[in-house]
């Protein structure tokens, strides 16, 4: 069985237990998780927030993170703008990158969802609209969701990690993890010490 912990990692905080060459100081894992012989299973930036997972075993963190495993991986995305059908039909087809194409997106306008402040918050501006999107890829390219809502004129104020396979943040709070003992090349996740 290997140990699978999901977190819920907060705005502002890097997806590593280190932090090495910034002259000043940053939130990393290591202000949260005390775990010993975890890594995280794929990346998180730091001005996003949601689920990171992070195990102990090399084999579940490449079902994870190896692109040739299309593991679904769904975000809440805040964005500039008012979502139209064209736009989200583009983002749905896949948008043209400098180094490709993206795959097919499921995407879909939402109602501003029930989440944990963010800190800090949003500027909202008065004159300018804001719209909520879910969005679910199965690929992993850098900053790829911001690229995407920007490059159809919907830059992302917020983007929240929400699931990937079937882990979710649901009921985790910012800062806070689960652990769970997963078996059998990483399905099956049940509850664990």
């Amino acid at each position: 069985m290997a140990r699978l912990l999901l977190f819920n990692k907060p705005f502002g905080v890097l997806s590593q237990f280190t932090d090495r060459g910034s002259p000043t100081v940053r939130s990393t894992l290591s202000d949260f998780i005390a775990v010993k012989g975890v890594y995280p299973a794929g990346r998180l930036d730091r001005d996003s927030e949601g689920l990171l997972l992070l195990c102990d075993d090399g084999r579940l963190q490449a079902r994870i993170s190896d692109p040739r495993f299309k593991m679904p991986k769904t975000y809440l995305v805040q964005v500039e703008g008012d979502p139209d059908e064209q736009q989200i039909e583009s983002l749905r087809r896949g948008v043209r990158f400098k180094d490709g194409m993206t795959l097919p997106a499921d995407v879909a306008p939402i109602d501003a969802p029930d989440l944990w402040p963010r800190d800090p918050p949003i500027r909202q501006r008065k004159t300018i609209p804001d719209g909520w999107l879910r969005i679910t890829i199965r690929e992993g390219r850098n900053r790829q969701v911001r690229r995407m809502t920007a490059a159809v004129g919907l830059p992302t104020l917020r983007l929240v990690r929400w699931s990937i396979g079937e882990w979710s943040v649901a009921e985790i709070a910012p800062g806070r993890f689960t652990e769970l003992s997963v078996g059998g090349k990483g399905m099956g996740a049940r509850a664990g010490g």
